[in-house]
């Protein structure tokens, strides 16, 4: 019986790794029957593992710190068949180091990229996938956006001061519906060709790179999609969780979502199982990271992607749903390769405690360490937004803002955590703030000044909103005007929008463009004021150079005396205000106006 090889992954790898193994996944007709061999001057061959499945054979090298790039000739033999491979051993184009993650001096673009831009019509619908439906009209259906679409408006971006994109995933999902979201991926190694080809995924990356910007990959190492190529014939007996109902049709048993056993001293072994091994959505396998193989298959593949891609940061999606401890030797093997790297890690809690928990250097009850750089820090974002909305009384309104900031003493970084107005799983922030533009531009000073690394969803530079649906997923990621042809209005050429959204695009770019090359903001120190008279006061300083910034509820102008920030020695310096580019003196007394009131002495 001869055996067939369908596919090696990785599919190529590099020399000059400081991990010196690599685990090849084999995968053909009765190939787990096979000797292996191989004779390459400083590659060997240090173990061959059968699976539970006959279709698959893990074979572990050893490629020495000193070895050439070349093609590795792997000779299989069954029987009296024998047949080879060849696989490609590649040197680096860059140096671990050279490799920078994105930080607190740059704001990342988030994109949906089906719902962005429809660069190349041609690949709308390709015939051999699952899902062939196409309708704009449709909130859940494709639209058509790609890559190209990204590379076509970077222009955009870029002059709007955005110095990073996180794309949510580009990867294959060939699920027969409402496919376009990306996280349902069915090739960890194959782009979606309704998205474009790996060599647009690379133009983009290099693209990005010559004008300043980082490429953040949207990684998925908890689950697969239902239609992943392995399901059909999973390699062992315990790839994916529940595996054995799976495979007996039985009803899946979906996670608790009680993400908090993970730090909870008094959870349950049953809690546990259920968040861990239930599955998120029954159209997702849960991955099993416990499974040794698994684990190094889903730490070589985000290896591989940087490689490829030279890629400015992860974004890992649902990061406390996998195995903890996964999750940490999957970080570590990265910040390992890649010491200027970054990962921000998705905890969608609104409790700073468990945010930071998973912040690499906190000092856990448990003695975790995440080796996880940024955290998202969903709980400075509800603060922000209940500041903005609620009344203001001694507990409620901007005292929020200054409580929630002054939460930064448990975090080991403030200024890597990743502070966002919203994104693409949550009501757009003009939605939140009920379409309310004043409370809208405070939000988002706020965000752009704070000692963090801000996120900025697509079309919050023109107020999108799902008001007319809530928590709608399709609606939150509407297509962005003009990203295809025949859009009546198209921000990219400031075509037919209204005055507020010029406005409101104007005002962001001035405050992108600004951040973008002040250091205080970067790197500044802090202070704050308790909340007075309806103002929250900010104000950051890095050397000589100063920014302040007062929000203020009030309905008209008010005028404060300067007396109290007497310990930041404002009169002392020549000021001007950002969004006006007026020349200001800060001594005596200061007329606030209504909304964003920001100040710097180096503009």
């Amino acid at each position: 019986m001869s055996a067939q090889i369908e596919r090696i992954e990785p599919p190529h790898w590099w020399v000059g790794f400081e991990h010196q193994n690599l685990q090849l996944l084999v995968q053909g007709d009765n190939i787990g029957k096979a000797e292996v061999d191989l004779k390459y001057p400083g590659v060997s061959i240090q173990n061959i593992h059968k699976a539970d499945s006959p279709n698959y054979l893990f074979v572990d090298l050893k490629i020495e710190k000193n070895t050439k790039p070349g093609q590795l000739k792997l000779k299989f033999k069954i029987g009296k068949d024998k047949f080879s491979y060849n696989y490609d051993l590649k040197s680096r184009e860059l140096s671990a180091k050279e490799y920078k993650g994105f930080d607190s001096s740059d704001v990342i673009y988030l994109i949906t990229p089906d719902r962005f831009a429809n660069a190349n019509p041609e690949n709308d619908i390709v015939d051999n996938l699952k899902e062939t439906k196409l309708d704009r009209n449709d909130d859940y259906a494709r639209h058509g956006g790609d890559i190209q679409g990204i590379i076509k408006h970077l222009d955009y971006i870029d002059e709007m001061g955005f110095t990073a994109i996180w794309s949510s995933p580009l990867l294959v999902n060939n699920m027969p519906r409402a496919s376009y979201h990306g996280y349902a991926i069915t090739d960890y190694y194959q782009v979606d060709p309704r998205f474009g080809t790996l060599e647009d995924y690379k133009t983009l990356s290099q693209q990005a790179k010559d004008r300043g910007i980082k490429l953040i990959m949207d990684m998925v190492a908890n689950h697969c999609g239902s239609h992943h190529w392995w399901m059909k014939d999973l390699p062992f007996s315990d790839w994916v969780n529940a595996q054995r109902a799976y495979e007996k049709g039985k009803q899946l048993p979906t996670s608790n979502h009680r993400r908090t056993i993970n730090q909870d001293l008094y959870a349950t072994d049953y809690d546990s199982q259920k968040m861990t091994e239930g599955w998120f959505v029954p159209s997702m396998p849960d991955l099993n990271q416990e499974n040794p193989f698994l684990a190094q298959y889903l730490i070589q593949n985000s290896i591989w992607w940087i490689e490829t891609l030279q890629l400015g940061g992860i974004r890992q999606d649902t990061y406390p749903y996998p195995d903890k401890h996964f999750m940490s030797q999957w970080a570590k093997a990265i910040m390992t390769e890649y010491p200027n790297f970054n990962i921000v890690g998705e905890e969608w809690s609104t409790n700073p405690l468990i945010a930071g928990y998973w912040q690499s250097g906190q000092k856990t009850a448990d003695g975790y360490q995440s080796h996880l750089k940024s955290s998202m820090d969903f709980p400075m974002q509800q603060s922000i937004v209940q500041a903005l909305n609620h009344e203001e009384t001694w507990g409620t309104g901007l005292v929020q803002i200054y409580e929630g900031l002054a939460n930064d003493f448990y975090y080991p970084r403030p200024m890597d955590m990743m502070i966002f107005p919203d994104n693409h799983d949550m009501d757009r922030i003009f939605t939140q703030l009920n379409e309310d533009i004043t409370k809208t531009k405070m939000a988002l000073a706020l965000i752009l000044t704070l000692p963090r690394t801000p996120q900025i969803y697509y079309g919050t530079e023109i107020l999108m909103e799902n008001s007319a649906k809530p928590g709608d997923h399709g609606l939150i990621r509407t297509d962005f005007p003009g990203g295809w042809e025949g859009d009546e209005v198209n921000v990219f050429q400031n075509k037919n929008l209204t005055d507020e959204q010029q406005n409101f695009k104007l005002f962001l770019k001035t405050l992108l463009n600004f951040r973008k090359t002040s250091k205080a903001i970067h790197q500044g120190k802090t202070k704050h004021f308790a909340p007075f008279e309806n103002i929250y006061t900010l104000y950051r300083q890095q050397d000589d150079e100063a920014v302040l910034l007062l929000i203020s509820k009030n309905e008209k102008p008010i005028e404060i005396d300067l007396d109290r920030f007497q310990e930041l020695n404002l009169e002392a310096q020549k000021w001007t205000e950002i969004l006006t580019k007026n020349s200001v003196e800060l001594s005596g007394n200061l007329t606030v106006k209504p909304g964003v009131n920001l100040f710097s002495n180096k503009f």
